[in-house]
């Protein structure tokens, strides 16, 4: 590799181009009546989707599969209460950080010990980071020690959350 490329990559061999995602294609009615139906039930079974939809259970298994290999479904889980698993405080912390570095801070966030969302947003800040901790000891230190040691981190401003409700497909 030409000294001048290495220097311009930081003295890294420039990384590969990631290959294009193939184009999405267009829900029907039936998909989206099974994405609601999975979003309220992640458990349902083929055959209790392929009844409520008006399909057979070869035809809900294949547009399943179909959903998940196009990326459209990313996997299934369980929605926590988090007070019931000991996690009282929650909160919503805002973060400004170094210009271009978000996927540097994205993996080191994602490591956080109740991280549960983490989105690169427009506005006032750059991350918004929705946290889960024992209590207000464990998320003042979180705060404190973890996120505003990252080198990239100019800032963070920490919203509480004093009540939250999860919204499914009927509510929202």
């Amino acid at each position: 590799m030409p000294d001048e490329q290495m220097a311009n990559s930081g003295g890294q061999p420039p990384a590969a181009p990631t290959p294009p995602s193939p184009p999405a294609r267009p829900l029907d009615t039936i998909d989206r009546s099974i994405l609601r139906m999975l979003q309220t039930d992640g458990r349902a079974s083929i055959r209790s989707v392929a009844e409520r939809v008006h399909v057979s259970r070869a035809n809900a298994y294949a547009r399943i599969n179909r959903l998940m290999d196009d990326g459209v479904i990313r996997g299934f889980s369980a929605l926590i209460d988090q007070e019931r698993a000991g996690q009282s405080a929650s909160a919503y912390i805002t973060l400004k950080i170094v210009q271009n570095s978000w996927r540097t801070v994205r993996k080191q966030l994602t490591a956080l010990p109740g991280a549960t969302h983490i989105a690169l947003v427009s506005g006032d800040f750059d991350v918004l980071l929705l946290v889960h901790t024992k209590d207000n000891r464990e998320l003042r230190e979180l705060v404190l020690t973890r996120i505003q040691s990252i080198p990239e981190v100019l800032s963070t401003r920490t919203l509480l959350v004093f009540e939250e409700t999860d919204l499914g497909p009927e509510e929202g």
